[in-house]
């Protein structure tokens, strides 16, 4: 099953059309892996939005605290959570709109990733943008 999660049409499609990523669980620290990712999206030429409780500013872009309250559209949410707490960020992103959720490595929920590839949205799981870009 987890080839499927990582089908490299879904790959594509965000890495090469999708521009805004919402970044679930992204802060300031430095040290977190969000941050070192949100930063490496940048440099790829796309925008971050961070989202986060404390709706911090992150690598000049205002943050949010939920996806609900980003004023914009939202091609791709990038979730930065345990497994267990990461559906319900899947499940906003279709009510959102969003073209296509990525859930980082080490975060599996298959009922999510069902649901959300029903409703018409690409997603992959437990692999990285930074894994997918080095990969080509």
């Amino acid at each position: 099953m987890a080839t499927n999660w990582q089908d490299p049409a879904a790959v594509d499609l965000m890495l090469d059309e999708c521009e805004t990523w919402a970044v679930v669980g992204l802060s300031g620290d430095t040290s977190r892996t969000a941050y070192s990712i949100a930063s490496l999206l940048q440099q790829h030429g796309k925008r971050i939005v961070p989202v986060h409780p404390d709706a911090p500013t992150v690598l000049g872009e205002q943050g949010y605290a939920t996806l609900a309250e980003i004023p914009f559209p939202v091609d791709v949410v990038d979730v930065f959570r345990r497994s267990e707490a990461a559906g319900q960020f899947a499940d906003e992103a279709v009510q959102v709109g969003a073209r296509g959720v990525w859930f980082q490595l080490g975060v599996v929920d298959e009922a999510a990733f069902g649901r959300t590839t029903a409703a018409g949205l690409a997603m992959v799981m437990d692999t990285c943008p930074a894994i997918e870009w080095r990969k080509r």
